[in-house]
């Protein structure tokens, strides 16, 4: 396998579960392997390039996260793939000596769950598809909320907005009913609970590391009857980070995420349909260094 495999495959001598817009999933008997790949969307299309050392932060950051949040959630992490990774432990003949050098720092063996349909969002800042909708309806996902407010302000209180989680195109969003409709009272409340635990704890750490989140989206699964956090967990394609001593209420921010791509691309004369053209250098450099400075800034380390 070659760095652009693990770029833009990461094929890799392993039972496939699943192949996502970034990851790629394998079986290891009752765990699987999460590759996340230097791939990079927009507008629901991958685009032909890959922005350097995305995969590594995606992995890395998820797992500081993942550690520093075991006392609100349990959550699916085993490990990050390093050079000492034996993954024979984890699946009878996974010997992948001549693979693991390019996967290590980018790679997380993690336990099987029940996924749960739904993407568990949570907004404590008015931004994005929620302002547009607030300033027509007054409502962000249906949820009310208080007249006068500005573009990127802070809401009186972080509140719940789940979508439904599409394999393809975009996520919907939900009302509160349909999730309870969906998953019954009790596990809504418990996603709703537990989602806005984790951001108001995240929210207030990342205060300490110098940026503000603005809001976020996790996934949840079942495993041997009990609710767990899966996939990713507040990384820049998640969440949206901003910086403190930036921000300013009543316009719009500039995020440590694929801001640099979006922008580009809206500019580019791109009908959004596929394929996506190929993004130029200087929009590359920029989009990794906002990934390496958010992981870098948010975790204290340096990235591996």
């Amino acid at each position: 396998m070659t760095k652009q495999d693990v770029l833009l495959q990461s094929n890799l001598p392993l039972p496939p579960f699943i192949k996502g817009k970034v990851r790629d999933t394998y079986t290891l008997d009752d765990h699987l392997l999460i590759v996340a790949s230097d791939r990079i969307s927009a507008f629901d299309v991958v685009l032909p390039c890959g922005i350097p050392a995305k995969g590594a932060v995606l992995t890395q950051l998820s797992a500081f996260w993942f550690e520093k949040t075991q006392q609100v959630i349990p959550n699916h992490m085993v490990e990050v793939v390093s050079e000492n990774t034996d993954l024979t432990a984890y699946a009878d003949g996974a010997n992948m000596s001549d693979f693991l050098r390019d996967i290590v720092g980018r790679s997380m063996i993690v336990k099987r769950a029940e996924r749960l349909a739904v993407e568990c969002v949570a907004r404590g800042f008015l931004a994005g598809s929620g302002w547009a909708e607030y300033k027509k309806q007054g409502t962000v996902c249906g949820v009310n909320l208080p007249a006068g407010l500005q573009e990127s302000e802070q809401l009186p209180e972080p509140i719940f907005t789940p979508t439904t989680k599409a394999d393809t195109g975009h996520d919907m969003p939900m009302t509160f009913t349909e999730v309870q409709n969906q998953f019954g009272a009790e596990m809504a409340q418990k996603l709703k609970d537990t989602t806005l635990a984790l951001y108001n704890f995240a929210r207030d750490y990342a205060r300490t590391r110098g940026f503000i989140i603005a809001d976020t989206k996790m996934e949840f699964g079942i495993r041997n009857g009990e609710l767990i956090l899966i996939d990713e967990l507040l990384t820049p394609d998640s969440s949206r980070f901003w910086d403190v001593n930036l921000y300013k209420a009543g316009q719009a921010q500039d995020s440590f995420d694929k801001q640099p791509v979006r922008d580009w691309l809206e500019n580019s004369g791109w009908d959004k349909a596929p394929p996506a053209p190929m993004l130029p250098e200087n929009v590359i450099s920029e989009t990794a260094q906002r990934y390496v400075t958010a992981f870098e800034r948010l975790s204290g380390r340096k990235l591996a």
